[in-house]
């Protein structure tokens, strides 16, 4: 057993290293994982109960981190965007599909509507990853392809809801309709309701534990009872974790949920596409391979079509159209997470065949992409495609406005920074890696990009210089990442000015260290206003409380003591 472990591993080493270079996701290196130590290939293992076990929560979990990226007031906030061409997008893929899958394919009217909306669904993470890296997601394309996404993620919600129509295998559009209707707007009014008046006074008692296990079990727990409800109701138990992602979406702990939920997403996401890659049948696969590329040859076309048509029907121009299209011409998890839903619920209303054709023919179309896209950029590069539209820089207005100050994070305060350097004039650029709070930022209309500000290629590209830059805000929560953002802003721009927030006094004297210009210790200043408010309605001068506050503030906060609960 052990050395089969090894063998395991050491594919899994090798295969993402070698797709990760070929700029294609880990996933889908699990995925291979799977296939090579399978019992069609190496045979290290067998499809077992363990493994299945493993993968239904994979499965969980890669719903629950679905859910865990949809915020409702967000979503609502960008809704023209979203909602238009997210919307107009699936419908026109849909629209296409339909009448080619009911045309060359056995199954029911009901079952060629279900596969044509999942093949309309993109690989999120993929596309995603390649606009970051291809440093694409900041222009005008990367914000819109990121709608289109998010409108996809919203649309998970009434198709999870269609899996018992599907499985009845009667179709009555208006009544199925209308039913769909309802319980989709009734699951995100009670992900509004119990996130806001249930959810988030529990996860305030947890995190007043200040127990890092604590609030990891909470987590969990939530998916699971999420999951269980669910199940109970006849619905799928996947729609459970994609709602308790939700949930903890509309808290104030979503990013710190996030954090701590990462690295375990990412094991049990591991263990789903590797039991994919197990139980997916080879010799099946290698006899219908013909169906695959056609498949394959099809959906890409079709969808690039149709995104293409839509794109140019809300006046995007046709370089960006076509690389919208061809970004999100490939199936996507959900495909993939939907099939396996079916297949672990029970769900026969395709035939076993074609579900595993289905799945190669999305799996294959997902590893696609990043070849399409490097063809593509090469054929406009040599002017043999697009000649008539000139290439741009890729970032928009980035470039063209030189930022005197750079902000690293865009939450709270540093969009209170933006707001006040906006009043005055003053060209800025803020950095977060939040890609949700970058594209809102955006559309209310601030120069917010995303990128990691502790990465030196990243601060470069986005304005800061040496002589350029006039001040650097170094507007984050976590301690770790500020000051990795801080030495990497000295080591591009030793002289420039500095000014950060901390959390309390501790963060603030820890980022002194580090020879910041300013630290503002949030706790410590938000007594100090609320200490002058009482000096004020006690009758002492306006004078004396400002010298007071000049005294405290005086060497950085060097006068202040040291409070007892100084880390709250």
């Amino acid at each position: 057993m052990t050395l089969e472990i090894l063998i395991f591993f050491a594919t899994l080493f090798v295969l993402v290293c070698v797709l990760r270079a070929a700029r294609i996701g880990a996933l889908v290196a699990f995925l291979f994982a799977g296939i090579i130590s399978g019992p069609f290939a190496l045979n290290l293992f067998q499809l077992s109960d363990t493994w299945t076990f493993l993968g239904d929560l994979g499965i969980l979990f890669l719903w629950f981190n679905l859910g865990l990226g949809i915020n409702i007031r967000r979503l609502w906030e960008m809704r023209y965007t979203i909602f238009g061409f997210g919307a107009g997008q699936v419908l026109m893929v849909a629209f296409m599909l339909f009448p080619i899958l009911a045309g060359i394919t056995p199954w029911s009217v009901l079952g060629c509507i279900m596969v044509a909306l999942l093949l309309a669904m993109s690989s999120t993470s993929a596309d995603i990853q390649l606009l970051t890296d291809n440093n694409q997601l900041n222009t005008n394309m990367g914000r819109q392809t990121f709608s289109i996404l998010l409108f996809q993620d919203l649309l998970s919600i009434p198709l999870l809801a269609m899996l018992p129509v599907f499985a009845g295998k009667t179709f009555n559009l208006g009544a199925t309709a209308i039913d769909i209707f309802v319980l989709s707007v009734a699951l995100i009014l009670g992900v509004v309701v119990i996130g806001r008046f249930i959810l988030d006074p529990l996860m305030r008692l947890v995190a007043k534990l200040k127990s890092r296990e604590a609030f990891l079990l909470a987590i969990m727990l939530t998916i699971i009872l999420g999951a269980i409800g669910m199940d109970l109701m006849g619905l799928p138990t996947g729609l459970g974790a994609f709602l308790a992602g939700m949930l903890l979406s509309e808290t104030i702990y979503r990013h710190q949920v996030s954090a701590e939920i990462s690295p375990y997403s990412m094991l049990f996401l591991a263990f789903f596409f590797v039991a994919l890659g197990m139980g997916l049948d080879l010799p099946l696969l290698e006899q219908n391979w013909y169906m695959i590329l056609a498949g394959v040859i099809g959906l890409v076309v079709v969808k690039f079509c149709a995104i293409f048509i839509v794109a140019r029907v809300r006046n995007v121009s046709v370089p960006d159209a076509a690389m919208i299209a061809l970004i999100l011409a490939q199936g996507g998890e959900f495909g993939l997470l939907m099939l396996q839903t079916m297949k672990v619920a029970g769900i026969d209303a395709l035939p076993q065949t074609h579900q595993e054709i289905l799945t190669a023919i999305i799996i294959v179309s997902i590893m696609l992409t990043p070849i399409l896209m490097a063809v593509f950029n090469f054929m406009r590069k040599q002017g043999w495609i697009l000649s008539k539209y000139p290439l741009r820089s890729l970032e928009d207005k980035e470039n063209s406005v030189k930022p005197v100050v750079v902000i690293c994070g865009f939450g709270r305060v540093g969009q209170i920074i933006a707001e006040m350097l906006t009043a005055e004039n003053i060209p800025y650029v803020a950095i977060d890696l939040d890609v949700n709070a970058v594209m809102l930022g955006r559309e209310r209309g601030f120069n917010v990009v995303y990128g990691n500000t502790s990465s030196d290629a990243v601060l470069r590209d986005f304005g800061l210089m040496p002589r350029r830059t006039k001040a650097v805000v170094v507007a984050l929560d976590n301690v770790a990442t500020a000051r990795d953002t801080i030495l990497t802003v000295r080591n591009i721009a030793p002289k420039v000015k500095i000014f950060a927030r901390a959390r309390n006094l501790a963060d603030s004297k820890e980022l002194l260290k580090e020879g910041v210009t300013e630290v503002l210790p949030e706790t410590i200043e938000s007594s100090f206003m609320l200490g002058s408010g009482v000096l004020a309605h006690l009758g002492v001068s306006e004078k004396r409380i400002n010298n007071l506050l000049n005294d405290f503030r005086a060497d950085n906060y060097a006068s202040v003591g040291k409070t007892v609960a100084d880390s709250a």
